[in-house]
């Protein structure tokens, strides 16, 4: 039982030496979304605040482990109105849920299982997954970049306002296709 012990400690600690912490450079990523509006185009918008780290095995070059989380309040979409009306209770209720969260819980070749957070409700979600490489900056930072995307409905988290148009159709449509781009420097 010892050797056995002896053995994950072992493992564990050479994991270890390769793997580095990556903070997310905010200032080189971005937390984005888009949205059908009236059927007939898109609203394309972000979250201006956000944060987040990650675990990087350079030896495998695999991403271990991700936590990051968006404020409500600073979405945009480029329009005040909108942007007031998105944090209201009719969609996020940025008041009592000031925050979105995405958790990682495994990648598998090219896809990012994890659990996403909106207005109280966790839901499993599957997004695409891109290694964009690791580099080391002109001022000697070691970085890492990745990339998620995929879609989700947004009435399974709570975010169900809508009206129905004259002609047929909505207002807002249910599936929102996020786009995240995400840079990290490795901690120190």
């Amino acid at each position: 039982m010892k050797l056995v012990k002896l053995g994950l400690a072992s493992i564990l600690t050479a994991t270890v030496l390769f793997a580095g912490t990556y903070n997310v450079d905010a200032s080189h990523s971005n937390v984005g979304f888009k949205v059908k509006h009236l059927m007939i185009s898109n609203v394309t918008g972000k979250f201006d605040k956000f944060n987040g780290s990650f675990v990087f095995d350079e030896k495998t070059n695999m991403l271990k482990s991700l936590k990051g989380e968006a404020e409500v309040a600073s979405i945009n979409t480029e329009n005040e109105k909108r942007d007031g009306h998105l944090k209201s209770a009719d969609f996020f209720d940025a008041a009592n849920f000031p925050k979105v969260t995405f958790t990682l819980d495994k990648i598998d070749n090219d896809k990012a299982y994890g659990k996403l957070t909106m207005r109280g409700v966790t839901k499993a979600v599957e997004l695409d997954y891109e290694n964009n490489g690791t580099i080391t900056d002109p001022w000697g930072n070691k970085r890492v970049g990745l990339g998620l995307s995929g879609k989700i409905n947004r009435k399974d988290f709570g975010l169900s306002w809508n009206k129905t148009l004259e002609a047929g159709g909505v207002v807002v449509g249910e599936d929102v296709k996020l786009e995240i781009e995400v840079e990290g420097i490795l901690a120190k």
